[in-house]
């Protein structure tokens, strides 16, 4: 089961938007190629430009994990990741939908964390990708 939550938005996401941390490297990189992968099947923005009150999240929150929002629910790090790749019209799609079942989930939600821990070792990234 995928994990989500039912979020306050009042602009819902048709289409779904990948929400990312505009400060780092890594996960801006990560987010283009997402974008070029899921063409016009969904949005792609920095958390620092939207409303975040709009879609139930916070700074805190998203600055610590990717999000993905769609029709008024919230998917956060490897279920976000998973819940966005199932857009992509591209082999990525069955990798989305791997992503979403156990025991495939399970480790994407175990190994997550990890790599956003060390984010900022990660090729493209700077020191502002440090969570602390």
């Amino acid at each position: 089961m995928v994990a989500s939550r039912t979020t306050a938005a009042t602009k819902p996401a048709a289409l779904g938007l990948l929400i990312f941390d505009g400060d780092c490297g890594f996960c801006t990189t990560a987010a283009r190629k997402f974008a070029d992968f899921a063409g016009e099947s969904a949005e792609v923005a920095p958390w620092q430009s939207l409303d975040l009150a709009d879609f139930g999240l916070t700074e805190q929150e998203c600055s610590t994990a990717v999000y993905w929002v769609q029709d008024g629910k919230s998917f956060r790090g490897a279920d976000a990741v998973a819940q966005g790749l199932q857009v992509c019209n591209t082999p990525l799609r069955l990798v989305g939908k791997l992503m979403s079942v156990p025991p495939v989930s399970w480790l994407a939600r175990l190994g997550y964390p990890v790599i956003a821990k060390y984010r900022y070792k990660l090729p493209g990234a700077t020191n502002a990708c440090r969570i602390d």
